[in-house]
């Protein structure tokens, strides 16, 4: 980070626990005794991911993906420009996509649209730590969110800028 750039918190990591708890338990109620596959979005979702499936207490398995739509920088390109996608078999299973950030739609509607097309799910739900509505590009909504965001570039608990800041516990913004 340069000497121009001031990083402010936003969520301290108390509250960030406390609203994934809150998720925890809403998706308890609703997939109660149904196992479900968490899709972590790599790398920003992983800490959200993690602090998630600890709190779920149906059967989990978890899968991993690759995608970006940032190159480096603080601004999405809107297109996908990374992909590694080696998933188990999904049909008849209850999938859950876990993001860090919903922003222009362009990542989320990727996802769904590749699952949709390769599997023949039981259900299919988006999930995301953080919802920006107001950069959405796309007509693509979070099923499950902890945090609606302004327009902000955001750091911290996963989210990077340039690869850093991802090992903080709370989630932060830059200010120029």
């Amino acid at each position: 980070m340069t000497n121009e750039k001031k990083l402010n918190i936003l969520y301290k990591e108390e509250e960030i626990q406390a609203a994934i708890h809150k998720l925890a338990e809403k998706l308890n109620d609703i997939y109660a005794n149904e196992e479900i596959y968490l899709i972590c979005v790599l790398k920003g979702s992983v800490m959200f991911t993690v602090d998630l499936a600890k709190r779920l207490t149906m059967p989990v398995k978890m899968e991993f993906i690759r995608l970006s739509s940032y190159g480096s920088g603080t601004k999405s390109s809107g297109n996908i420009n990374s992909v590694n996608i080696s998933l188990s078999d999904l049909n008849n299973k209850n999938v859950i996509i876990v993001e860090d950030i919903i922003d222009t739609g362009h990542t989320a509607k990727f996802l769904i649209d590749y699952l949709k097309s390769n599997y023949s799910v039981k259900s299919l739900k988006f999930c995301s730590l953080l919802d920006k509505k107001s950069r959405r590009e796309l007509d693509i909504n979070a099923d499950y969110y902890c945090f609606d965001i302004d327009d902000k570039f955001i750091v911290g608990y996963g989210l990077d800028l340039d690869e850093q800041y991802r090992n903080l516990p709370y989630i932060g913004y830059i200010e120029d």
